[in-house]
């Protein structure tokens, strides 16, 4: 179908096809980072579940209901009253799993949180003043990164005590390596822009360069890093409470409910399926909102 389009000088032109409306930007957006939005259903998803558990929980996820185990003592598969079954002690696994993104997502949030204020003041130091604080700084980082982080966090928690609280604060006391030495690159470039340079001749006071001119632009790299590193403390957490130095019992957590159900797995494999599939949804989620956000972030993409 034809199109009639007037040019400036009043002329009439006839187009072979008819001008395209413009997408809606939602849907532009959409096309443009489909991964920030995929992950970011699946963080709101695990946002809006760790807030409403009270809320969305059947039972008490401690609970043991003596209808809740077969008439062999062992774990009920989902059935109608226990969507997701039962655990060996007779738990619902469905209120289980809802309180454990809960304790995932505090200790993923906090600690990333103690990471990133730790890890960018030292990068930011490191990059910006350079020669022996840059050093001294960067050999410490080596060192940090020399090291298994789990067994720091092993060593840490055994000597502060078995708590949420503890393992989050552990995890980001010892895990912003990592964020020092992103950060660190960052202000290496940017502090030789022209405008960094212009402020340092105009007598501008190195706090008011780091803080207005320079922490701006490196906002946007430590935003990704630090969604990406949300994902990895879940995953330490649930790998310390596998252990049985994270969440203490009877508290649910992922990493204990998989360490539960791997004891009875052959004969209640939903034990695993439940808990496992939640972890990796959640990490998934984080995941892609990072890799989405590094994507949308990045100077370098055509537009």
């Amino acid at each position: 179908m034809a199109t009639v389009m007037e040019t400036q000088n009043g002329i009439k032109q006839t187009l072979a096809y008819p001008q395209k409306k413009p997408a809606p930007r939602v849907w532009r957006l959409l096309k443009a980072y489909p991964l920030v939005f995929l992950g970011g259903i699946l963080v709101l998803g695990l946002i809006f579940v760790a807030v409403f558990a009270p809320q969305l929980q059947h039972f008490n996820p401690n609970q043991q209901f003596q209808n809740g185990l077969s008439a062999m003592g062992g774990p009920l598969p989902p059935n109608s009253t226990f969507v997701f079954g039962t655990d060996d002690l007779g738990r619902d696994i469905f209120s289980r799993v809802l309180f454990g993104a809960r304790v995932s997502l505090e200790v993923g949030v906090f600690s990333s949180i103690i990471s990133l204020f730790i890890g960018t003041s030292l990068g930011i130091i490191s990059g910006y003043f350079g020669k022996f604080v840059d050093t001294v700084i960067m050999r410490l980082t080596d060192i940090m990164l020399a090291f298994p982080l789990i067994l720091f966090v092993v060593a840490l928690v055994a000597s502060l005590g078995q708590s949420i609280t503890n393992l989050f604060i552990a995890i980001g006391v010892l895990g912003w390596a990592v964020t020092a030495r992103v950060v660190r690159a960052q202000v290496l470039s940017v502090k030789e822009y022209e405008y960094v340079q212009a402020a340092k001749a105009l007598g501008a006071s190195n706090w008011r360069i780091l803080t207005k001119i320079i922490f701006p632009n490196i906002i946007p790299p430590v935003i990704v890093l630090t969604t990406l590193s949300i994902g990895n403390n879940m995953l330490l957490e649930s790998t310390h409470s596998y252990l049985g130095i994270g969440v203490a019992p009877p508290n649910a957590s992922w990493g204990n409910m998989l360490a539960e159900g791997q004891q009875v797995f052959q004969y209640a494999p939903w034990l695993l399926y439940y808990p496992g599939l939640a972890l990796l949804l959640a990490v998934l989620g984080f995941n892609l909102l990072g890799d989405g956000l590094r994507e949308a972030f990045n100077p370098r993409r055509v537009r």
